[in-house]
């Protein structure tokens, strides 16, 4: 009888091979090269696998219990085989990493200095990604409906991205011909990757400007110069203590304000998308009387992520 790693590796080898032949169907219909194959379908098998093209992401999640270090690299080995084998993927091509519950700003702080990046295509867009060094890639892939969205409704408008990230939904506003994106983020890194990324599909110059700094300070700014915009992205992080912030970010205590403050900048018959990862999260509208709000979680969760809720959105109207 084998023991237990040769037997879970054989169970996610084979669930592997059934959600890939699925999903690589749809996936070359949509034009899509990166999605999740498996998110702890298994419980005993605590991973998340994602496809990039030829390469695999595998994140092991933190256990609720301790296990010794070296057996648990041994059996993550095991399991990193088994993605080779069933994803036919070459062993050099699989970046593993341990994803801890998220403390402050953990999720962006980098855990290599390796520099795997390479270019990835979704949706007609070019994105490019690093595989090795930090936890996320700098292309969520649960938002893929949800950028679209906004490339659709982008036309002639002027687009603000805040917490822009990597500047994916920026990418895809300037795509769907939006008379300007503005890509608000306090880290330089990210501003740099995001204007890398506006850059590998054709979108630069002052159309397209990235704004370093403090979101609610930006915010704040915009509003007294009478600033407005026609289309606004709010995806922030669910917890934020960087420095360089004047006070800690909680989006389950902070989001009315937040989102309050960006109604304030947004022109009438514009468009609040505005979304958050938070599992604890509750969304109450009374205090938005005067909007029209719309969940679109369901809408906007797509089939490599279904069962999962990845995250929450909703779009937000000035009635």
């Amino acid at each position: 009888m084998p023991d237990a790693p040769d037997r879970q590796a054989e169970y996610l080898g084979n669930r592997l091979r059934k959600r890939d032949r699925h999903l690589r169907k749809w996936a070359r219909r949509e034009g899509v090269e990166c999605y999740r194959v498996y998110d702890r379908d298994i419980p005993e098998i605590p991973l998340a696998v994602d496809r990039y093209g030829p390469y695999a992401h595998v994140s092991l999640y933190e256990r609720p219990y301790d296990k010794p270090e070296e057996e648990e690299r041994a059996w993550l080995d095991r399991m990193c085989e088994a993605v080779a084998g069933s994803l036919e993927v070459p062993r050099e091509n699989i970046f593993r990493k341990l994803r801890k519950r998220q403390r402050g700003n953990d999720q962006y702080e980098r855990v290599s200095g390796e520099g795997r990046t390479e270019v990835v295509r979704e949706g007609g867009l070019r994105f490019l990604v690093n595989l090795s060094d930090y936890l996320d890639t700098g292309l969520f892939l649960d938002h893929r409906i949800t950028r679209s969205l906004v490339r659709g409704e982008s036309r002639d408008r002027r687009v603000l991205n805040l917490f822009c990230y990597t500047g994916s939904f920026s990418v895809y506003a300037a795509a769907g011909g939006a008379s300007s994106v503005d890509s608000v983020d306090l880290s330089k890194t990210y501003l740099a990757w995001a204007e890398r990324n506006l850059g590998l599909n054709g979108f630069r110059g002052g159309s397209f400007p990235l704004r370093h700094g403090d979101v609610l300070d930006f915010l704040a700014s915009a509003a007294s110069a009478g600033r407005r915009w026609d289309l606004v992205v709010l995806d922030p992080p669910t917890f934020s203590n960087s420095k360089r912030m004047r006070d800690s970010l909680d989006i389950n205590r902070d989001w009315p304000d937040l989102v309050r403050r960006c109604l304030e900048v947004l022109d009438p018959g514009g468009i609040l998308y505005f979304s958050t990862n938070s599992r604890t999260f509750r969304f109450d509208e009374t205090g938005f009387r005067d909007v029209s709000v719309r969940d679109l979680t369901k809408a906007t969760t797509p089939p490599d992520f279904e069962g999962a809720r990845p995250h929450r959105c909703w779009r937000l109207e000035p009635a």
